[in-house]
Order: C-alpha cells, then sequence, then structure tokens
C-alpha cells in the first residue's frame, strides 16, 4: 500500500487507513447472477467525521491530496481481478493522458487503472455468469489483498498483457503509449484500452 511517491509519506500512512476503513465494507459481498457491483453503492461516502484521512488524489491531471484519497487503488485491484473473469464491466473511469509516476516496483500493464470519485465516478460490473461471484479483499500493515470466488472452476484462463509499449517525443512533450490486450488462451483477442499519455516525471527516472 506504501509507495515511493515523492515527498508524500504521510499521504501513504493516511492511505493505509482509509484502505483498512474501506475494505470491509466490499469484503465477502456476493454478486449473484444477472446482479451488478457498484463501488460507491458499498462504500458510501467517506469524511473526516467516519475517520477518512488525506490521502494522495488526482485532480485536473495534477498530484493533490483530499479526505478519503487512495481509494483508486482498491478499485484497481477489484479492476484488475475482474478483467480475468468473464464478469462484464459496466463502468470503469482511467485517469486518461497522463503518466504520473514512475513504475517502481509496479507489476501490472500501464493502462489498467482505475479513477473513481464519490458519487461521479463510480466502479461497477455484470455478473452474465449462471455462478455467483464473491469478493474477498482485506489489508494487513504492508498489502492490500484480494481474490474473488465462484462455485464452479472457469474453463478457460485470462491473461492481460501489453503490446507496442513505449515512449516517444512528441514536441517538447515525452508521451507513453501501449495497446493492452486481453487473451484467453488463443481463443480470443480482447483489446481493453489504447494508451497515449503524457509523462509527468522526468525521463531519467
Amino acid at each position: 500500500m506504501r509507495r515511493k511517491l515523492g515527498n508524500t509519506d504521510q499521504l501513504q500512512e493516511n492511505k493505509v487507513i482509509n484502505l483498512s476503513l474501506a475494505t470491509p465494507k466490499v469484503s465477502g459481498i456476493l454478486i449473484k447472477p444477472g446482479e451488478t457491483f457498484s463501488f460507491w453503492h458499498l462504500v458510501g461516502a467517506y469524511s473526516a467525521k467516519h475517520g477518512y484521512r488525506e490521502g494522495l488524489t488526482i485532480s485536473f491531471d495534477k498530484a493533490t491530496k483530499g479526505v478519503g484519497g487512495g481509494m483508486c487503488q482498491f478499485t484497481n485491484l477489484i479492476h484488475w481481478m475482474i478483467l480475468h473473469t468473464p464478469l462484464i464491466i459496466t463502468e470503469h473511469h482511467h485517469h486518461e493522458g497522463i503518466d504520473l509516476f514512475p513504475d517502481f516496483g509496479k507489476q501490472v500493464p500501464f493502462g489498467t487503472g482505475t479513477s473513481v470519485m464519490y458519487n461521479y465516478l463510480n466502479y461497477r460490473f455484470k455478473n452474465i455468469t449462471e455462478q455467483p461471484y464473491q469478493l474477498v479483499v482485506y489489508t494487513d500493515e504492508q498489502y492490500l489483498y484480494g481474490k474473488i470466488r465462484t462455485t464452479k472452476p472457469l474453463s478457460i484462463k485470462y491473461h492481460i498483457k501489453p503490446e507496442g509499449e513505449g515512449f516517444v517525443k512528441e514536441g517538447e512533450d515525452i508521451f507513453r503509449y501501449c495497446i493492452d490486450k486481453r487473451t484467453g488462451t488463443i481463443l480470443k483477442k480482447e483489446l481493453i484500452k489504447e494508451n497515449h499519455a503524457k509523462v509527468m516525471y522526468p525521463i531519467s527516472l
């Protein structure tokens, strides 16, 4: 849960607290056939009165801070899990057009993140299968954990990988580009997202 992102150590600590407050509201939820999961419907509004603290947020393409900051890491995890299932994502927002931080320790492809803001930007998915699914999420002192369960083994596996990723200079600016693809064995390739994001950190990093 703690990443080295400039001078944000206290905001990172606050994010850990925010995630520890939000995860119990989602963990154990069942999404039955035909039902839609809504992140904000479960987590609800966040405020200092409910124990949430100022964490790192992104506003108008810049890193800033706000009460409840860090929820994107929570929905990032859920999104990554859902991409490995036949469940259908019905609402997903991304920090479009910017690459804010270098990939220190990052293990998932660029462009598979999420952007959420209470009562404005939600994360939702629908169970179009004939079996229920369950989300299990929790934190300890270091990590945010997640797993997704269902009643029968899936007949296929999903693999997400970037293709054609690189950096290019356009005028005075540097842009990062890649195409993320979701591949379920050799049966199907599906484009998840095409990225073209302005790099907001020194290229030396």
